[in-house]
């Protein structure tokens, strides 16, 4: 029900926007007609930019396009544009896997880059490819909308989620390493604490985990509160809806996209409201570089991805409330998880000092179970200055985290 009001909402809303759309447009005819004087008028500009935030302000539904065709690289010490391709390796009804080809880099050490499966698609991450396909072999788990996907494609969960990343990486082979942005770092972990446990080829040189909720019971956050407070009862009766008929995965159990990015910005309302306030005044003053910047950080925000219902509620579950893997108690289809079995991956850890959703220590905390590392195979870094997004997006990220993780990569490759 939930999900069909909404669509039913968004139908009408899509109408109300073309019939502003219609008005703005014939306003931009007549603004056309009219003198200097009148066309740059205080009312004439309120009227463009009211309209361009109606016309413009919408949650989509489709993946967006990374849009790298080409990325700058040095060579014999001066900076060359070579070009980039966005190439399917590998895919099924949940994930594709992804790699950029660049046909002229020669050797670059392999990385397997696991986008979060958190109400946005894979390309939330588009400065984070961008920037490590410049020095990296890129490959990428990119994951499906669920609203997409058939029933009869079955049931996915966290179990899933761990076995799809294992077989990700057994697909690629070594030399290797596996970089996990945000909640896949859980996943992820125990996807190489499976292979160590095996003595499996394929475990890969390095693992880096990036602001993830290893154990979110250290420096709890808002995000940590709200996942303990309720009951799974109330998370499945509140958040979790159907698919409606009229799309591919009709019948599939979601946590809707549109419900997990309502409440990303109601934690920071604030922030939102005044970016749009900014947004309406640059479009009033005609700056059309600020609107730019804002538009293209809002249409990669409102496109949002529905998570399969056991995926969400199994994650809360585990990782949130019962703290699993923290406790060494997490296991994949009955199989223990032993993250103390891995002697042949290097880690990395990161994290921003001001993350309001993945908090300084809870990344960390991957270290303690990876108790049979030495000191030799083992980094733990914490950005100062940086949010949860400032992790892996914005200049901090390019020009101190990354080299940080180049080189990291490079030592153990």
């Amino acid at each position: 029900m939930m999900y069909s009001t909404y669509d039913w909402y968004e139908g009408w809303a899509d109408a109300t926007r073309a019939m502003v759309g219609s008005v703005a447009a014939g306003s931009e005819a007549v603004n056309r007609m009219l003198p200097p004087v009148a066309r740059d008028s205080l009312p004439m500009r309120m009227l463009r930019a009211n309209a361009h935030l109606a016309v413009n302000t919408k949650l989509t539904h489709s993946r967006p396009d990374f849009g790298i065709d080409s990325v700058e690289v040095s060579r014999s010490g001066r900076l060359i544009d070579i070009d980039v391709k966005e190439q399917v390796v590998d895919a099924n009804p949940f994930c594709s896997l992804l790699r950029f080809t660049k046909p002229d880099a020669g050797y670059q050490p392999r990385v397997l880059l696991v986008a979060p499966m958190s109400g946005h698609f894979g390309t939330l991450l588009r400065e984070t490819v961008r920037t490590m396909v410049r020095e990296h072999d890129l490959y990428f788990l990119d994951w499906h909308n669920a609203r997409d996907i058939p029933l009869s494609a079955g049931r996915f969960g966290l179990d899933d989620y761990v076995l799809q990343v294992r077989q990700a990486i057994v697909r690629l082979g070594g030399p290797l390493h596996v970089m996990a942005v945000c909640q896949p770092a859980v996943p992820v972990l125990a996807a190489v604490s499976l292979l160590a446990q095996e003595g499996h080829d394929a475990q890969p040189k390095s693992m880096t985990l990036m602001a993830g909720p290893i154990d979110t019971r250290v420096n709890r956050t808002e995000v940590n509160e709200f996942a303990e407070a309720w009951p799974m009862e109330m998370f499945e009766r509140a958040l979790v809806t159907t698919v409606p008929r009229r799309h591919m995965g009709a019948g599939r159990r979601v946590y809707p996209g549109f419900l997990q990015v309502s409440a990303f910005m109601g934690m920071n309302l604030n922030r939102h409201v005044r970016a749009h306030a900014r947004l309406w005044g640059s479009v009033l003053d005609g700056d059309a570089t600020a609107v730019g910047q804002t538009r293209r950080f809002y249409d990669e925000y409102f496109a949002v991805s529905d998570l399969d219902a056991d995926y969400y509620l199994e994650t809360v579950q585990r990782v949130f409330q019962d703290h699993e893997l923290a406790r060494d108690l997490f296991e994949v289809l009955g199989v223990p998880v032993e993250p103390s079995a891995i002697e042949r991956t290097a880690l990395l850890t990161v994290e921003g000092e001001n993350d309001d959703i993945c908090s300084v220590g809870q990344t960390e905390s991957a270290h303690r179970l990876c108790s049979s590392l030495p000191d030799s195979m083992r980094a733990h870094h914490v950005q100062p200055g940086v949010g949860h997004y400032g992790v892996f997006s914005g200049s901090r990220w390019d020009q101190q985290i990354h080299p940080r993780i180049r080189d990291f990569v490079a030592t153990h490759d």
